[in-house]
């Protein structure tokens, strides 16, 4: 329910009419980190309480660019489970029982607070940048966040958002990112116009690099959503899973890149639409005075 999977909140909700959700633990394949000590809380408020004797962990300030293994200085920028300031965000390291030994998880936490001298975490998102292609750097975060607004603009129309993911297509110049939504549409019909305005929407929403590129540069084109057929996210899993993905973990991939998967999304697409203007853009002096 934490971080990109707070997408299902209100789909589960919907569904499970009013029955309390719960998000019991933090884990991932390479360890058990923690668990959330209030597993009844709003799912906005879940965070989870690492346990000090399950790996030894370690944290790399998001802000750093170093790499951990193979120089002290990085060693150094290491900081210690009861070293973690409040607020800050934290990439996890762990050395786990099993072997690894100082390993980057690739997951972005939070401090959130402390109990007793243990501190809790919110889940915020995976590391890696997943899409870019000029100067622009986009995360999952900043993706989820546009897309929250652009839906909004299918609301009065009784149409939601199924699931959806994202690639950055650099087959033409200048690139541009390519949005795939699988809807679930309402008795009244969608203008195109109103899929113009969700892409603009998302432009509006990312950050200011982006909207740059888009602007002065014209590095980057007009962002392109695509509607699918309903079921194509499916036929994604059942591709994952038979290139050997665990069904138990499975995740539909806020972006995707292999070309096989580029080409089924493709394939399912039934209409396409643009930005039909550019997004707002002022450099930083102007907002200075």
């Amino acid at each position: 329910m934490t971080g990109t999977m707070s997408q299902y909140t209100p789909t589960v909700e919907y569904y499970s009419n009013g029955l309390p959700l719960a998000s019991t633990m933090y884990a991932s394949s390479e360890c058990f980190p923690g668990l959330n000590l209030n597993p009844l809380c709003k799912p906005s408020e879940v965070s989870y309480t690492l346990i000090p004797t399950l790996a030894d962990f370690e944290f790399l300030p998001v802000h750093r660019n170093d790499e951990v293994a193979g120089c002290n200085k990085e060693e150094q920028d290491l900081v210690d489970l009861v070293d973690v300031e409040l607020g800050q965000e934290y990439e996890l390291v762990i050395t786990t029982y099993a072997g690894l030994y100082r390993y980057r998880v690739g997951d972005v936490l939070r401090v959130a607070g402390f109990k007793n001298k243990a501190p809790q975490f919110n889940f915020i998102r995976r590391k890696n940048v997943i899409l870019s292609i000029d100067v622009d750097k986009t995360n999952e975060v900043e993706l989820q966040n546009a897309v929250n607004n652009a839906i909004k603009h299918l609301e009065p129309f009784g149409a939601s958002l199924i699931e959806y993911t994202s690639n950055a297509d650099t087959s033409n110049t200048p690139g541009h990112y390519v949005l795939y939504w699988e809807l679930c549409i309402g008795a009244t019909p969608i203008l195109p116009w109103v899929f113009e305005d969700c892409c603009l929407a998302v432009e509006e929403s990312l950050n200011s690099f982006y909207r740059e590129c888009r602007v002065i540069y014209k590095s980057i084109g007009p962002l392109e959503i695509k509607i699918v057929e309903t079921g194509t996210f499916d036929m994604l899993m059942d591709y994952a899973l038979s290139r050997g993905a665990s069904m138990g973990q499975y995740k539909t991939p806020v972006c995707v890149k292999l070309r096989p998967m580029v080409e089924l999304l493709n394939s399912k697409a039934v209409s396409n639409y643009f930005s039909a203007k550019c997004p707002k853009w002022f450099p930083v002096w102007a907002t200075l005075k």
